[in-house]
């Protein structure tokens, strides 16, 4: 009867228990009871002082980003652990990207070292064999090599010099050194020397070897400099977009999918692979717009060091520059009687030296030590303890992986077990609420598509600024790789066209310098090359006026045959007086 009575007095109390039960639902008064252990104890390992975490689970009415469900976590706890959510997210980009810096890092300063020892043994081996085969006529002269090879290095360094004019200074100077060394008998001014190296492009003293060497050196270290600011610039780069600060809505997204489940007394719960994906994307998802600027720069560095290990190999380069010297040396000596005739009939009769009898260039360059060219052997060794087909063939295995990175680096972190639950565990992970399946749909990759995004608000109206500086350096460098992939300076097109190093020189080869490559034959209908194009190389003392090869180079192939004509008969009729008046180019 007292059984009956009190079943009726509280009907509600014994419907609520009934349904309870059949639910599996814990009622109010359990969920509040609910012990907070697990949670204080996971908060204490990561060096939080549990002083306002609570034994039991509490009303989370307080909570501003997990549900307001009871909880074990007081408000301190939820905004210690939202830093703790944003810490751990700019950890696992850092520790993601690290590959990416390493690898840029580490290959820079091996390439680097590589390329600076190359052109240091260059020099080396150019002074050693020189010494020995010229000796103090190499040494007394030292000056003008040592000035090439500063200009390389000034060159290689990032420095605003233009090859072609580094290299026409080269050998301007030295046709002036070696012009005198095959004339001792003669006394030579500083302005007759002048005038043998104005026109020193239509004697052509030291045969083809000044464009040949001009071809080869000029590609190898346009290449070889772009492929060195290529990678200091991916892994400036990659620095700067890592450098994250996420916002408050990135860490609001950060904290439900990490944090709340310890807040809910689950710790061991991780959230589902679909809402981490969200969660990422909608974070990183101004990087994600870093991709396709970003595949292009590392098709380009991968492009240049295929043609470091080819036709613009840096290596052949730095070892040929001795060896064609010498070339163009014993090729200025063994036509040194018809240079010197051309030269005195251009620039008028030098005066004899004092104490010195007037003999033939030939006579006079009879008895000194012959010029020769080196053998192999007696090349530089390599460089740095390895070779470019090593470096290259390292760089090419760890640049292939770096494609997409930026897009894919969402899924990267969230494939990590200890970021979200394995995509096989749908239905046992943390959906955002409570444990279960993550319905939305997983967002597409890049700014525009996380309009919807159901995780983290993005507006899409306001790209990030920083991010479009690092699209627009990456363009730059990219460009600039991609004309090194030509033998083209971007910095040097303008005033270079033409010349080698700034776009011209497209088909010229040098069959010498790089296996298989056969000698080069210009099409018959190709034109000839014009003196003209080039660049003037600037007068270091002043220029002449009245030069009959001034009048005549560069244009006279452009004359009409009428005025050709007229200009010979000219010359016909003024030679005797051109003869006793003045040298035929002072």
């Amino acid at each position: 009867m007292d059984t009956r009575l009190s079943f009726c007095r509280y009907p509600l109390l014994v419907l609520l228990c009934a349904v309870c039960a059949l639910s599996g639902t814990r009622s109010p008064v359990a969920a509040a009871g609910r012990s907070c252990a697990d949670t204080r104890q996971v908060y204490a390992e990561k060096g939080y002082s549990t002083g306002t975490a609570p034994l039991t689970q509490i009303s989370g009415e307080h909570l501003r980003l997990c549900p307001q469900d009871y909880t074990c976590c007081s408000s301190q706890m939820e905004e210690t652990l939202a830093l703790q959510s944003e810490r751990d997210f700019l950890k696992a980009v850092e520790e993601n990207s690290q590959f990416l810096l390493t690898t840029f890092t580490q290959r820079h300063r091996r390439f680097d070292e590589f390329f600076r020892e190359l052109i240091d043994l260059s020099e080396k081996s150019m002074n050693q064999m020189f010494t020995k085969t010229y000796g103090r006529l190499f040494t007394q002269n030292a000056h003008v090599f040592q000035e090439l090879f500063v200009e390389l290095r000034r060159y290689y360094s990032g420095g605003s010099v233009s090859l072609s004019e580094v290299l026409s200074d080269f050998w301007s100077r030295l046709v002036e050194r070696v012009f005198s060394l095959v004339n001792p008998q003669y006394q030579f001014s500083e302005d007759y020397l002048e005038c043998v190296s104005k026109h020193a492009e239509q004697l052509q003293p030291f045969g083809e070897v000044p464009r040949r060497l001009r071809v080869q050196v000029s590609r190898a270290f346009i290449a070889a400099r772009a492929l060195s600011q290529g990678l200091a610039t991916g892994r400036d780069i990659v620095n700067k977009a890592t450098k994250l600060t996420a916002d408050s809505e990135c860490v609001r997204g950060l904290m439900r999918q990490w944090y709340c489940p310890l807040c809910r007394g689950m710790p061991s719960l991780r959230p589902c692979h679909s809402l981490c994906l969200n969660v990422m994307k909608g974070c990183l998802a101004n990087q994600g717009d870093l991709d396709t600027e970003w595949n292009n720069f590392i098709d380009a560095l991968y492009q240049v060091s295929e043609k470091l290990e080819g036709p613009f190999n840096m290596e052949l380069a730095a070892d040929s520059i001795s060896v064609k010297v010498s070339e163009a040396i014993m090729h200025m000596q063994e036509n040194s009687v018809s240079i010197s005739t051309k030269v005195f009939q251009g620039c008028g009769s030098p005066r004899p030296a004092p104490g010195r009898s007037k003999r033939s260039p030939k006579e006079s360059g009879g008895n000194r030590r012959p010029f020769r060219t080196y053998s192999p052997e007696e090349k530089p060794t390599t460089a740095a303890g390895t070779n470019l087909d090593r470096l290259v063939t390292e760089l090419k295995e760890r640049l292939r992986p770096m494609r997409g990175f930026w897009v894919s680096l969402p899924h990267t972190i969230c494939n990590d077990e200890k970021m979200a639950s394995d995509v096989t565990n749908e239905d046992r992970c943390w959906n955002g609420q409570t444990r279960g399946r993550y319905l939305p749909d997983v967002m597409g990759e890049w700014l525009v598509s996380q309009i919807n995004n159901p995780e983290v608000e993005v507006d899409i109206s306001r790209p990030d600024v920083r991010t479009r500086q690092l699209i627009m350096e990456l363009r730059v460098v990219t460009n600039k790789l991609r004309h090194a992939q030509s033998g083209q300076d971007m910095d040097f097109m303008d005033s270079e066209e033409g010349s080698g190093s700034g776009g011209g020189d497209q088909g010229e080869r040098y069959n010498d310098d790089w296996p298989g490559y056969g000698p080069y034959s210009p099409p018959n209908n190709k034109p000839p090359r014009n003196p003209a194009s080039d660049p003037a190389k600037p007068p270091r003392v002043r220029e002449r006026n009245g030069s009959k090869w001034n009048k005549n180079n560069g244009h006279g192939r452009d004359r009409s045959a009428t005025s050709q004509l007229s200009f010979s008969l000219f010359l016909l009729l003024s030679l005797p007086f051109i003869v006793t008046v003045a040298p035929m180019w002072r």
